[in-house]
């Protein structure tokens, strides 16, 4: 297991960093240039000079990323910023702050609105799920294969906007959607994220449900399931100790890529509850040619879906004993 998490490590760090090098090249490969727009109207050749200069990429575009990568291992000067120790990921090109301080103030909202909604659509998506695959054929397991169905072509800019009309404007029984810190106040922080946590959770829920009723039902026409219960086994032992478990594999892997994507930016559900998460703040990025910030962005959200995909492939062996990792 040791080795197998150093290799998948090692194999993490060089995957991190082809990314960091195709997003340099995809935005240099962009056609405006973030030193003319941060020179401003009147821009002479001596001052944009001057402006790529204390940007730094006033040089050709492998040292500036040469340059880049050493200062997140060992920092950086600037021109006019001074010494940027490590990990340093540069220095907006809008508001000339660092960039690993600015991931940090967005951090928490995106990491609230993933956790939140991530307890919601495991909770209500695994256990309707697993309703229903025990209730095949019936009536509760038509109507919640028919739900789930109805709610994943459902897209998160239009139920946001009606539940926000709805529980907030109309009937007047959530707040409306804002990020506290947990820290500064608990009640605050649960009832502003909790139409987005709903929202967010909707589509996610429905496709769980559809993923467990699948594997539950396969896995308990499965020939050791069978054996278990010819054994005198009781349907509870059977259905949690084994079937559970053997399900469970395809779900968690799922799991473990969204709660990795959803670490990096719910970009649609921020934009469409005004939230200043990661997701905001990449598109701001994209939109202003903001490098230093688009790669923190970018490297925070592929982070993430390796370490959980690690997770995953570690957690396997535990879940379901047919596994190894060799």
């Amino acid at each position: 297991m040791l080795r197998f998490l150093i290799r998948r490590t090692l194999g993490a760090a060089v995957i991190l960093l082809i990314i960091s090098a195709l997003v340099f090249v995809l935005f240099y490969a962009a056609p405006r240039d973030p030193a003319r727009i941060a020179c401003g109207k009147v821009c002479t050749p001596e001052t944009l000079a001057l402006v790529k200069k204390n940007l730094g990429i006033d040089h050709s575009l492998p040292v500036q990323y040469w340059d880049w990568l050493k200062g997140v291992f060992v920092g950086r000067d600037y021109a006019s910023y001074g010494h940027c120790s490590a990990p340093c990921l540069g220095y907006s090109f809008q508001n000339r702050e660092p960039v690993l301080g600015t991931i940090e103030d967005r951090f928490p909202t995106t990491l609230s609105l993933a956790i939140g909604s991530s307890v919601v659509f495991l909770i209500f998506g695994v256990g309707t799920g697993m309703l229903a695959a025990v209730k095949q054929g019936k009536a509760l397991d038509k109507i919640a294969s028919s739900a789930s169905l109805v709610a994943s072509s459902m897209q998160i800019f239009v139920v946001g906007v009606f539940a926000t009309y709805l529980l907030v404007d109309q009937w007047h029984l959530l707040d409306r959607a804002n990020y506290t810190p947990f820290t500064q106040n608990p009640g605050q922080w649960f009832t502003g994220l909790l139409v987005p946590w709903l929202v967010l959770s909707l589509i996610f829920t429905a496709n769980y449900t559809r993923m467990t009723r699948s594997q539950m039902v396969e896995s308990l026409s499965e020939d050791y399931v069978r054996t278990a219960r010819a054994k005198g086994l009781s349907r509870r032992t059977v259905f949690f100790r084994f079937a559970w478990r053997g399900a469970m594999g395809p779900i968690i892997t799922i799991f473990g890529l969204d709660l990795g994507t959803l670490l990096g930016g719910a970009i649609i559900t921020e934009q469409t509850f005004s939230l200043q998460g990661i997701g905001a703040l990449s598109v701001k990025a994209v939109s202003t040619n903001d490098l230093p910030i688009l790669l923190g962005v970018v490297l925070v959200a592929a982070a993430a879906i390796v370490v959980f995909n690690i997770i995953v492939d570690a957690a396997y062996a535990l879940i379901d004993p047919r596994v190894r990792v060799a």
